[in-house]
């Protein structure tokens, strides 16, 4: 195995002198608080757009990609935690993603590639967690008030205060109790669960289409996009930043936390994608919670079953929102924040407030001038988590460990950057098609999501 190189190659990142991290990053947790952050990172309300992945992938090949994406997101996410585990050994405990490829990659272009992938995710991920929860109160308020005249900006502004309050919870580490509620992904699950299963079996059961686009073009095209909305289901672009909150030493411990993680996710995604789909086939909307309250005709559930799978997904919306964010806030608070003058020193506070409150803001506003939430979950998915996620990873423990050509490692991981670079660029392609194309759909501040 070869050794890393010696040199700190981010001298002016070091911890003791780097404010961002003092404000943002916190190494006390235990490895049930990583698994807290890991499935409020994987395990979120974008489930609800399992069904809708399905639409442009049909029973099969949804399986397939489904499982075959888990298991190389597990893999993935491993590799990385084995990596950060060997660099800290070696005495360069890495605590940001974009450190971590620089000083392993070698390239300071590295660096900079990772800044701007994982500001999209992140920013792509804050404005879509906004945007769905605003869409499901609009959801329930119609059907409270059919008649009512709030429009759904109205519902994304109400979030984004909320989400303005909680930005300001100082560290990552402080986001463990909130973070908690990420379990809560299991009751609305199985609340959406049954409630699609109650709608297939009712009188008002929609009539069922699983056939694909008749044309070959576009679907390949539509089953690409879906792959880039599962890719993003499954993506976590901020593995070291989670990492990095574990008390030392963190070896053993993130295992633990991705098997807590992926247990919910195996009870969670086959039960959402396979319920949804059955009732709603190729009619699935991009949140099947607005299937199942349909604009014309009955609610195909009781209302208070979809009110209490409502409250469940907004906390946890919240909850994503806000871990998202903290690489955001901590690219912000090291550039501009006075290590010297201490982390609650009063310039800092009032810094940190609006520097978070603009981030919160722009997202909101985002979030209501654009409502496209699967076209936003294709994109995030092919342009920020596949390579993020599903590629590099592979190459950083290659370069790390710099296994035989002759083990079956290396020709896994070869094989992986392989197989979703192409998948990556074709999935960019079609989701910024279909972006394209439902853009015609739709007016500025609309007061429906464009699927």
């Amino acid at each position: 195995m070869a050794e890393p190189p010696e040199r700190d190659p981010f001298p002016e990142f070091r911890l003791d002198s780097d404010a961002g991290a003092t404000f943002v990053l916190e190494s006390k947790g235990k490895w049930w608080h990583a698994g807290f952050h890991l499935t409020t990172a994987i395990v979120g309300p974008t489930i609800l757009t399992l069904p809708y992945a399905f639409r442009g992938l049909g029973w099969g090949l949804g399986f397939l990609c489904l499982t075959v994406l888990g298991c190389v997101t597990f893999y993935s996410y491993y590799l990385m935690s084995k990596v950060l585990e060997h660099c800290e050994k070696a005495g360069r405990r890495h605590i940001r993603f974009r450190e971590l490829a620089a000083d392993v990659l070698g390239s300071g272009w590295m660096f900079y590639f990772v800044i701007f992938i994982q500001t999209a995710i992140n920013t792509g991920v804050g404005i879509g967690a906004i945007l769905l929860a605003g869409e499901c109160l609009k959801i329930m308020y119609e059907n409270l008030s059919p008649n009512g005249s709030l429009k759904l900006y109205e519902f994304i502004a109400m979030v984004t205060v909320v989400m303005i309050v909680l930005s300001q919870l100082p560290s990552f580490h402080s986001l463990r109790h909130i973070n908690f509620a990420s379990l809560l992904c299991l009751v609305y699950t199985f609340l959406m669960v049954g409630a699609c299963i109650n709608a297939g079996l009712s009188k008002n059961a929609p009539p069922r289409d699983y056939s694909l686009e008749p044309s070959g073009s576009s679907r390949v095209f539509s089953a690409f996009t879906s792959i880039s909305i599962i890719a993003a289901i499954f993506g976590n672009g901020i593995l070291p930043e989670i990492q990095a909150t574990l008390a030392p030493p963190a070896t053993g411990k993130m295992v633990k936390g991705l098997l807590m993680c992926y247990t919910v996710a195996l009870l969670t995604f086959y039960s959402a994608a396979v319920s949804g789909y059955w009732v709603f086939g190729n009619n699935s909307n991009s949140n099947i919670l607005k299937s199942l309250m349909p604009d014309e005709g009955p609610s195909l559930a009781p209302t208070i079953v979809l009110g209490l799978a409502v409250v469940f997904v907004l906390l946890q919306l919240l909850a994503i929102g806000l871990v998202y964010s903290q690489v955001a806030y901590e690219i912000m608070e090291k550039q501009s924040a006075d290590v010297k003058q201490g982390m609650f020193s009063k310039r800092n506070l009032i810094l940190r407030l609006i520097l978070r409150s603009l981030y919160v803001i722009f997202c909101g506003f985002m979030a209501a001038m654009l409502p496209f939430f699967g076209d936003i979950s294709g994109v995030v998915g092919a342009i920020g988590f596949i390579p993020l996620d599903f590629i590099l990873p592979m190459l950083l423990y290659n370069m790390t460990y710099k296994p035989s050509r002759s083990t079956l490692t290396y020709w896994i991981n070869l094989s992986i950057i392989i197989v979703f670079t192409g998948v990556g660029i074709m999935g960019s392609f079609s989701s910024i098609r279909k972006l394209v194309l439902d853009a015609n759909k739709f007016k500025l501040f609309s007061s429906d999501v464009v699927d």
